[in-house]
């Protein structure tokens, strides 16, 4: 009696650890890996690059689990895209997210297959990335960062914050300054403002630059968007305090570090669109399918203890527009 109950016991545990055992041979599911191109230092997340990685967690994913993340910094060094891009090739990685408008074309070159999540670029089509905005092609897609008429609104609100200034120097490679310079001259002759146009082309130009902005008498300075300039912005609101110009960049960084006005689109809203993309790519859309979005959602910060510095009292108007006042 007590041998027939053994036996159909021994055979369930034989069954199951044989069940477990092929469970374990199984080939475990393989955890996608995301190469993270990023322009800056490494020596801690942006607010934007944290928003990135709770936008996949809110999306289910789990760090370690079911996605990796292979961060990599070219810490100001414009040399370091290439290397960074040929490593993650390497590396197979799934996706690439890619930063800056150097950091992709460094992506592009490395590889045609790997889809590539863009982020911070003015014009993706010109820049030859994408094919259209609605229709991307290829293996890139993402979104923009820059809209054309930012540069016009950053000059009217540096002149509403410094209304005696009729000269504006307009800071910008010559690339840039082709794509916004249209835009910014056109609302420069509606405020009755003379621009003074500077070239900069590298990181010694933008010193010379400022010294140029006051033996010309500028009053102003408008910073246009570029790389360079991003990964200075220090540098810049240094600059400019030294120079006693009011200044506006379009990344709110510049007013943390002393720069009197930021206006651009919100890094944050950037950073979490990018990681909808990444989301839908690894669920199986393909990167030329989904179309490039454009940034809807813009922030103006004003850094107030920089105005009082420069002996500007900011109107009650824009003080009341500004999405941030730092005091």
């Amino acid at each position: 009696m007590t041998d027939r109950r053994i036996r159909p016991i021994a055979v369930l545990a034989l069954a199951l650890l044989v069940l477990a055992v092929a469970a374990d041979a199984q080939p475990r599911a393989k955890v996608p890996r995301l190469g993270i191109l990023s322009p800056f230092s490494p020596t801690a997340l942006s607010p934007g690059e944290e928003t990135f990685r709770q936008t996949l967690r809110d999306l289910g994913y789990v760090e370690g689990q079911t996605i990796e993340f292979e961060w990599r910094w070219a810490d100001r060094s414009f040399s370091q895209f290439r290397v960074i891009a040929d490593e993650f090739v390497r590396l197979n990685v799934d996706i690439i997210f890619a930063m800056s408008q150097p950091a992709i074309q460094a992506a592009q070159r490395a590889t045609t297959t790997i889809p590539i999540v863009m982020m911070d670029v003015s014009d993706p089509v010109e820049a030859g990335f994408i094919r259209s905005l609605a229709h991307p092609g290829g293996n890139i897609t993402g979104v923009t960062a820059i809209a054309l008429e930012l540069s016009g609104k950053q000059l009217a609100l540096l002149k509403e914050a410094a209304p005696g200034v009729t000269r504006i120097a307009v800071l910008g490679t010559q690339a840039i300054l082709a794509l916004h310079g249209p835009e910014v001259q056109r609302v420069a002759q509606g405020l009755d403002v003379q621009l003074q146009v500077l070239v900069v082309e590298g990181l010694d130009d933008i010193a010379n630059a400022f010294e140029h902005a006051t033996r010309r008498r500028a009053g102003a300075v408008l910073v246009l968007p570029q790389l360079l300039f991003a990964v200075n912005d220090r540098r810049i609101a240094e600059l400019a305090a030294q120079s006693q110009l009011p200044t506006i960049f379009w990344r709110r960084e510049f007013a943390e570090v002393g720069g009197l006005l930021a206006y651009g689109a919100s890094q944050q809203d950037l950073y979490r669109r990018a990681a909808t993309y990444v989301d839908k790519i690894l669920k199986g859309a393909k990167s030329g399918d989904l179309p490039v979005e454009q940034p809807t959602k813009f922030t103006l910060v004003i850094n107030l203890k920089t105005a009082q510095a420069l002996g500007l009292t900011i109107p009650p108007m824009l003080l009341f527009q500004a999405d941030e006042v730092l005091r």
